[in-house]
Formats: C-alpha cells, sequence, structure tokens
C-alpha cells in the first residue's frame, strides 16, 4: 500500500506521523508523497483541508484517512492513541473476509471566478465565501441564469454537505448529510429594511443547478475557499455549483455522520 501522511506541524502531530511511519514499515507500506493511495490526516479538520488541496490534482485515484489530536473532527475517524489498531485494519489482519475498506464518497464544490484580469477555478472541500474588505458587499444573486436577489451585507457563504456542520451551522445553516449531492447558500450579515430586500434564509440547491455571484460596485472583495484567501478588486462573478468529481474516505470501520453531530454538538 502506497501512503502519505500529513500532520498539522505542532510537536504531538509530528509524534504521531512518525509512530505511524514506524508501525507503517512493519506491515510493508511504501511512503509515497506524489501517488499515494491513501493519505493520512493527522491533527484536525484543518489538516485535512490542507491534505486535500495538496493532493488537489489527484483527488479521483486517492482516500483520505482522519486522525484528531484534539476535538473530535467531522473528517477524523480516529483518536490519536488508536494508530496500532487503524495500521492493523488498513495491513487487512483486522477482517480477513473485506481486506479494502469502505469507501465513501462526499460532494464537492466547484467555482469559476471571473475577474476583468482572467479567470481561475477552484475546489472546495468545506465551503467558499465572499467578504467585503472596506465594507458592504453588493451582489447579484443568480439561479440558474435568473435574477434570485440583490444581496446587501457582510458577504455570502456557499458550503458542501460535508463543510455544512462549520461556517455554515454558525450562520444559521441547515446541517446535509454529506451523501446528498447539493450546495448550500447562507448570507453572512444582510440588510433586510424598507430598501433593501434579501431572502433571509439559506437556500440549498441540488446537483443540476447553479448559481452565480455578480459584483454590483467597485470593491476589494476577501475570497476564502476553504483555508486559502484570495483578494480580489475586480470580481466580475463567481459561479458555484456541485463538482463533476467527489472526494473519498477510506472507513475501516462504522462511524456514521449523526453520530459524529451528536458527539460533537450534544455530548
Amino acid at each position: 500500500m502506497r501512503y502519505y501522511v500529513q500532520d498539522r506541524g505542532d510537536q504531538l502531530s509530528i509524534d504521531l506521523s512518525q509512530q505511524f511511519h514506524a508501525l507503517a514499515k512493519e506491515e510493508g507500506f511504501k511512503l509515497d508523497a506524489e501517488s499515494p493511495e491513501i493519505v493520512i490526516s493527522i491533527g484536525g479538520d484543518g489538516t485535512m483541508l490542507q491534505a486535500f488541496h495538496n493532493f488537489i490534482d489527484r483527488i479521483p485515484d486517492i482516500a483520505f484517512v482522519g486522525v484528531h489530536t484534539g476535538h473530535l473532527g467531522f473528517y477524523a475517524d480516529w483518536k490519536k492513541d488508536e494508530l496500532q489498531e487503524l495500521v492493523r485494519l488498513m495491513s487487512g489482519k483486522g477482517d480477513p473476509e473485506r481486506l479494502k475498506p469502505r469507501i465513501v464518497e462526499y460532494p464537492l464544490l466547484e467555482l469559476e471566478i471571473r475577474k476583468k484580469s482572467g479567470n481561475t477555478s477552484y475546489i472546495a472541500l468545506n465551503e467558499f465565501t465572499l467578504k467585503g474588505v472596506d465594507g458592504t458587499v453588493v451582489a447579484q444573486v443568480d439561479i440558474n441564469d435568473v435574477t434570485f436577489e440583490m444581496f446587501r451585507g457582510d458577504g455570502i457563504c456557499v458550503s458542501t454537505p460535508s463543510g455544512s456542520t462549520a461556517y455554515n451551522k454558525a450562520l444559521g445553516g441547515a446541517m446535509v448529510h454529506p451523501t446528498i449531492e447539493a450546495i448550500q447558500i447562507a448570507e453572512i450579515a444582510s440588510i433586510n429594511n424598507r430598501v433593501y430586500r434579501t431572502l433571509g434564509s439559506p437556500v440549498i440547491l441540488p446537483k443540476h443547478h447553479h448559481c452565480d455571484i455578480f459584483s454590483r460596485k467597485d470593491q476589494r472583495l476577501l475570497l476564502t475557499i476553504d483555508h486559502v484567501n484570495v483578494m480580489v478588486e475586480d470580481l466580475i462573478s463567481v459561479r458555484c455549483q456541485v463538482a463533476s468529481h467527489k472526494v473519498s474516505f477510506a472507513r475501516y470501520r462504522p462511524y456514521p455522520f449523526w453520530n459524529r453531530v451528536r458527539t460533537a454538538f450534544l455530548d
């Protein structure tokens, strides 16, 4: 098995990474930073985002496994003291009848950013946000090429189902099961009065729909794709839609999504 480890960079994560390498060597796993089959993320959800973007060009060929070193992460199945069990299951010794893990696939967010200076595209695992740098954002939101609303406020967040438990939740968005192919649009501090009106509630779009966010004044904007920040002064529009391919996670034991939600927010 070809593998790679992405750690958070703190001492605990580095120590765990070294421990994983030692265990993997005993099982004959091959460390491969170029074309791994499995990428192990050791840290938190931010570490998983970093691993995802580091291998963004090889997403269809890789499965991810998360090991959390602090609070429970939504992308982490394993705790810091369970590395030996993880490697045992990865080797196939844990279940002779099922040598391969169960692979689950989650939808991603595809972004097409049009600027006067040129166009770029991105893929997001969690969310995309658009915020004003100097003041209120003014943006026209179209759904399926039809004007939906003229937004005024602090910004707009567009999330994937797996990212719906992150910033989207803080904005009052719904938590969406990550197997549902959809994206969610949530407003950030929108202005609603006699003059300016927006829907004021999150909107969920299915896979075959798209939304376009048009900049409607000269404004400096901060675009954030997961953990990547991009400053833009000449934005024309951003098209958001469910990506054509998905991200894969290797499950070596069951850990249902709603159990993660309960553990993170209710226990």
